[in-house]
Order: C-alpha cells, then sequence, then structure tokens
C-alpha cells in the first residue's frame, strides 16, 4: 500500500508539473502574441509616420526649389548687369579720352561724319568687343544724326541674339563747356547705351506665367568727360 500511495503521488506529481509547463507555454505564447502585435503596431506606426515625413519633406522641397532658383538666377542676372555697367562706363572713358585728343578741324558744320569721331567710335566698339559686352564685334550698319556739335551714332547688329532693342548708341559732344571754372573750358562728353537682356525674366515666368518686367531690356547708360586738348 505504501508503494501503491507513492507511486500514484508520483504521479500526481508528474502531471501536476506537465500541466504547470503547459500553463507556462500558454502564458508564454500569450504574451508574446501580445507584444508582437505591440511591436507591430508600433511598426507599422512608425512606417506610416516616415511615410508622412518623407512626403511633407518633397512637399517642401518642391516648394522651395522654384524660389530657390529665383534667388540663385537673380543673384547671378544682377551681377551681370553690374558687370555690363562697369564696362560701358570703362569704353565710354576710353572713348571721351580718345575724342578730347581728337583735332576739331573737321567738325565744322558741313561734315554730318568727322573722321576723328569715327575713330571715337571705333574705340568704343572695340572696348566693349574686348570686355564680352558686344558678342559680335563686327556690327552691323550704323546711321549717324547730328545736332550742333553733338553726333549720336545708332549700331545695330551687334547681338545676333536679340533682333529688337539690341542697338548701340554713341553719342558725342565736342561742344561741352564748364561753366564751373574761370575761363571756360570746353571739353568733350562720350556717352554710350547699350542693352542689358535680362535672364531673370524667364525665370520668373516659370512660376507667374505671363509678361513681366524683366522680360524688357534695361538700357544702360553711362557718360564720360574729358578736356578737349586740341
Amino acid at each position: 500500500m505504501t508503494g501503491l500511495r507513492i507511486m500514484r503521488h508520483r504521479y500526481w506529481l508528474h502531471r501536476s508539473k506537465w500541466a504547470r509547463r503547459v500553463a507556462a507555454s500558454f502564458v508564454h505564447l500569450f504574451a508574446y502574441k501580445l507584444f508582437a502585435d505591440e511591436r507591430f503596431a508600433d511598426e507599422r506606426f512608425a512606417d506610416e509616420r516616415f511615410a508622412d515625413e518623407r512626403g511633407s519633406a518633397l512637399l517642401e522641397f518642391a516648394i522651395t526649389l522654384p524660389l530657390l532658383v529665383v534667388f540663385v538666377v537673380g543673384i547671378y542676372d544682377f551681377s551681370g548687369a553690374f558687370n555690363q555697367k562697369q564696362k560701358i562706363e570703362q569704353a565710354a572713358q576710353e572713348g571721351a579720352i580718345l575724342a578730347g585728343a581728337q583735332p576739331t578741324s573737321d567738325i565744322q558744320s558741313s561734315n554730318g561724319n568727322p573722321s576723328s569721331l569715327q575713330a571715337v567710335m571705333t574705340a568704343v566698339l572695340n572696348s566693349l568687343a574686348a570686355s564680352g559686352v558686344l558678342p559680335n564685334a563686327a556690327c552691323g550698319p550704323y546711321t549717324v544724326t547730328r545736332s550742333g556739335l553733338t553726333w549720336t551714332y545708332t549700331i545695330s547688329g551687334c547681338n545676333s541674339a536679340y533682333t529688337i532693342n539690341n542697338d548701340l548708341v554713341i553719342t558725342i559732344n565736342r561742344g561741352w563747356v564748364s561753366i564751373a571754372s574761370t575761363p571756360a573750358v570746353v571739353g568733350t562728353v562720350v556717352t554710350v547705351q547699350y542693352p542689358y537682356h535680362w535672364r531673370f525674366g524667364s525665370v520668373i515666368q516659370l512660376l507667374f506665367p505671363g509678361p513681366n518686367g524683366y522680360l524688357i531690356p534695361t538700357q544702360v547708360t553711362e557718360s564720360s568727360t574729358v578736356h578737349n586738348q586740341l
């Protein structure tokens, strides 16, 4: 009897251990399933949040890229306009220095195109071509008008990329008088005018289609004055 009781005790003890193991397995399985669902939910939430952030970043990039392009092109374009202004000023100075040294014997009223002033026009053209302002060094035909002691040369065909609003105008005033000094001093004023064609307008049209002020070239005008030497 004692041996039978011991065997029954061991049997029930073994069954209870097995039951505890099975129960523990179910508990572990349930906990794993619970934590796995939470982990998958967190991962799914993280993926959705990452997708939202990526979409927001693409939207922000799409909005800021055109503005950045306009900003960069604007800096480049305005610096180009200022650079052309300086080169035109230099050409006017070179023309004035040469004009002040020219004789005045050929500027009588009957001469509509003095040879001394043709040399000044050539000097201005060479200066602008050497500095890159005029893409075509050999410009097209020109016309000359005279008013008193002032000659105006209008030269076309200096830039084949533009067919209108592309004339180079050189005005030479051989009768400038300075009344600020005593006695009065007679000098020469050379004025050079050439358009600057904005690239900024093409970029603006990408954002705001339609005509804008930057499509119209800006006339850059510079003058230089010297005393007549002859």
